[in-house]
């Protein structure tokens, strides 16, 4: 008979506003690792308001592994034209290095895709940078198809307010 394990196991569950300075924290060890740190403007109050003030934009789920806190994502609901259907969109999901390579990810997106289905989510996607190809071959092991022939488009900084301008003598539509 096989003794019982003493070691403490890993457990997901969803964050709450007192799991928001290990949530910023990681985020910045995430931003790190991809060589964006300087692209982090969030704040720990920022990111309370964000995923748990009175108008939530965003979820968290956190991995734990005896009482330490160990992963995270963070997701929100998307919309398909297509499919006239709500999707889940994972923004970002971050393992810290000691807990890689042990399930801790896997546990994670399986949760995600239990959120999204018991939401009536026809679709789960998530954007992973070309040059991360352990992550890239972990997701298609996972079952995820990575799309080559889309791109993401962004406009963020000094351009998103120029593209918002109206050229002079455009009005706005109703």
């Amino acid at each position: 008979m096989k003794a019982a394990s003493s070691a403490p196991s890993l457990s997901i569950r969803p964050a709450s506003a007192e799991d928001v300075p290990a949530l910023w924290q990681m985020v910045r060890e995430l931003a790190a690792y991809e060589n964006l740190l300087d692209e982090v403007t969030a704040t720990p109050t920022r990111m309370r308001k964000a995923l748990f003030g009175s108008s939530p934009q965003a979820h968290a789920i956190l991995a734990e592994h005896g009482g330490e806190t160990v992963g995270m994502a963070v997701f929100f609901f998307n919309f398909s034209t297509f499919r006239a259907q709500r999707g889940l969109y994972l923004e970002d999901l971050y393992v810290r290095k000691a807990f890689r390579k042990r399930g801790c990810g896997e546990r994670m997106l399986r949760y995600l895709a239990g959120v999204a289905v018991q939401n009536g989510c026809e679709r789960f996607e998530w954007a992973v940078l070309d040059w991360n190809l352990p992550a890239i071959r972990f997701y298609e092991k996972m079952g995820a198809k990575v799309l080559k022939e889309w791109r993401i488009c962004r406009v963020s900084g000094q351009s998103l307010p120029a593209l918002a301008a109206l050229p002079e003598g455009m009005a706005n539509a109703p």
